[in-house]
């Protein structure tokens, strides 16, 4: 809610705030009550005082509502500012993995169907998953992916992710 359509909200409470006012008050004008402390003249103001007291206290629930919108926008600011800033930065990191990663691959003489197996496999595909993402058949990424590996003098996908990983540590 920009802060128009906050002040707008403001003045709409402020005026229903005076019609109720307005209309209890001219309810027992036009009653005119021969008595003044009569059951009928006490209900009606009862009503009246619980109809503002009801409208105050929908009006103050509303301004604690759009100051907890306004922290909770800030915050979303704040936490996406923070989400662009690591994006960028693993971006650049996961570039420079893969240019090392494709010249390790360039290294070890994979062909090009090896080397998008490999990849796949280093991202956690089965065999099933890379025979369907490439179209070729299950023996047929077996069959590459052993061939990486033996060109690699790796036995398998876990020393093949191992080889990349391993010199990874966290802070």
């Amino acid at each position: 809610m920009d802060v128009f359509e906050e002040a707008r909200l403001k003045r709409t409470i402020a005026i229903l705030f005076v019609v109720i006012g307005l209309a209890g008050a001219i309810d027992l004008a036009l009653d005119r009550p021969a008595e003044w402390l009569s059951f009928h003249v006490i209900y009606e103001v009862a009503l009246v005082v619980g109809a503002l007291l009801t409208a105050l206290w929908l009006a103050r629930g509303w301004g604690s509502a759009a100051a907890a919108n306004r922290e909770l926008r800030a915050s979303l600011v704040e936490r996406n500012a923070e989400r662009d800033a690591w994006r960028a930065s693993a971006e650049q990191a996961l570039a420079g993995l893969g240019a090392a990663i494709d010249a390790q691959f360039t290294a070890w003489g994979l062909t090009p169907a090896e080397r998008e197996e490999a990849l796949l496999v280093l991202k956690g595909h089965g065999h099933k998953d890379i025979a369907a993402r490439t179209g070729r058949s299950e023996r047929t990424v077996r069959q590459h992916a052993a061939a990486a590996y033996a060109k690699a003098g790796l036995g398998g996908r876990a020393e093949l992710a191992a080889f990349f990983l391993e010199g990874v540590a966290l802070p």
